[in-house]
């Protein structure tokens, strides 16, 4: 009882010494790897401006996604719900017809609540067509592309065929401000302005709001290949193509960064900084490192969901900090529910409020354990420093490099056995401990298929044309 009422007197004095409504950030990178900012352990190009971040911030270094696939993660973000949950899963393309359904209640929706200024400036990728675009679901103004840069037809997969083949598969890539295509068939010198033009709205909206609280929502293109950098970063990085983009996305850091500070709004904007998923290893030269972690995009280990996070508001949250405690982006709706005095959705959701863990030393997570789906199948449950792997198959490189120049090599299959890892001691998923911890392995077991049973009992449908 004394710790409940203690959280609540620390929640209550933090969101009343407020002079008004904190402003929200969030920066969503595509395909960014564990160890693809300076401080998580990259070291062949700078970003002074995440680092920064960090310096001056909170680093998360167990922050994971539902799904480390481009639409089910971004679902997982904007709902506080497992992707499977709401029938999201997958990367949606140009022929899909679903999208994230109107019953969902997004992070803009939840602003909106309480007035805010709303905006998406980048990739959507939950439904391209005008019923799913962000304009009904919450943000005021939208500029960016439907879904990821490769869904087009100079995707490597089909350069080998006539434009007229390549068309029946991948259709021009279309840019869209608000509900219009305002630009059909974006180009590849279009698509090196991308990261400079979602920078340069979101700035604009910024500064357009800066009197009443807003909501900026800037989910990158980029790192996701077809890889492009703006000229300004063109063989600025001196190590190839990869190191020029991130340079760019820091540049976009530093933008956001920069006019924050010139409206004076720093002490009143939570900024957080994470990823989709990691990196698509296959592509090689051209995709990031999930090292120390194992595997990457399109798989469930470490490598593949959980991201590099990072969280920044001078003066309430701690400078140079770390939280090791697991989080999920699931949890960053009701978090920010919280911090604005708004309602939680009328249906279920699976995220809890984490604003301990941004703004205190020695938060506990709220969640009993965190569940691993990839397509509707659990594959893990982490809890505290466990994660069991159940039996299944996934995708790995298996030692072999990735391709070269924007053209991917082939994944090889493999399959995990029934697994269990203590991540404190084993952050590479190694050392298979099921033989020595059964009764661990038991109540994970358990508690996984007893979730799973509830999720399928509770599943909601996505939306459809």
């Amino acid at each position: 009882m004394k710790s409940k009422v203690a959280n609540f007197l620390f929640i209550f004095f933090t969101l009343t010494c407020f002079a008004k409504p904190p402003n929200v950030i969030i920066m969503f990178m595509d395909d960014m790897g564990y160890a693809d900012i300076g401080a998580f352990g990259a070291k062949d190009y700078p970003t002074p401006n995440l680092d920064r971040m960090a310096k001056e911030g909170r680093k998360f270094t167990d922050f994971y996604v539902t799904q480390a696939v481009c639409s089910a993660s971004r679902a997982g973000l904007l709902t506080g719900c497992y992707n499977v949950r709401i029938g999201i899963l997958g990367a949606l393309g140009p022929k899909s017809n679903i999208g994230l359904s109107p019953n969902e209640v997004t992070i803009a929706e939840i602003c909106k609540q309480k007035d805010y200024a709303t905006g998406c400036f980048g990739k959507w990728h939950l439904g391209h067509h005008k019923k799913f675009l962000p304009l009904q679901h919450g943000f005021d103004e939208y500029f960016g592309l439907p879904y990821s840069n490769d869904m087009w037809p100079y995707h490597p997969g089909v350069l080998h065929l006539p434009m007229e083949e390549r068309l029946k598969r991948w259709p021009h890539l279309p840019l869209i401000e608000g509900n219009k295509i305002i630009n059909p068939r974006v180009s590849d010198k279009d698509q090196e302005k991308l990261t400079t033009q979602y920078t340069e709205r979101a700035v604009s909206f910024i500064e357009k709001n800066k009197d009443r609280p807003f909501f900026a929502y800037i989910p990158h293109s980029m790192v996701h290949v077809p890889l492009f950098v703006s000229k300004k970063f063109k063989g600025k990085s001196g190590v190839g193509l990869f190191g020029d983009v991130m340079m760019e996305v820091d540049w976009s850091v530093g933008q956001i960064m920069k006019v924050l500070k010139k409206h004076d709004l720093e002490n009143n904007t939570l900024f957080l900084f994470t990823s989709d998923n990691g990196p698509w290893l296959n592509y090689g030269d051209h995709a990031g490192s999930a090292a120390p972690l194992r595997e990457g995009k399109g798989t469930m280990f470490e490598g593949g969901c959980r991201e590099p996070t990072l969280a920044w508001w001078p003066g309430k949250i701690p400078a140079n900090s770390i939280c090791k405690e697991p989080a999920m982006t699931i949890d960053l709706l009701p978090t920010i529910a919280k911090l604005i005095g708004a309602k939680l959705p009328g249906h279920r959701i699976d995220g809890k409020n984490i604003l301990p863990l941004m703004l205190k030393d020695n938060a506990k997570s709220p969640q009993k354990a965190y569940y691993f789906y990839y397509g509707n199948q659990l594959q893990a449950v982490r809890q505290g420093k466990w994660k069991l792997h159940y039996p299944h198959g996934y995708r790995t490189m298996a030692g072999k490099q990735g391709g070269t120049g924007g053209i991917p090599t082939n994944y090889s299959q493999a399959k995990i056995e029934l697994s269990l890892f203590d991540l404190e001691k084993d952050i590479q998923e190694s050392k298979n401990l099921v033989s020595k911890f059964p009764d661990i392995v038991k109540k994970l077991s358990e508690l996984g298929n007893k979730f799973n049973q509830k999720l399928k009992e509770t599943k909601r449908q996505p939306g459809k044309i």
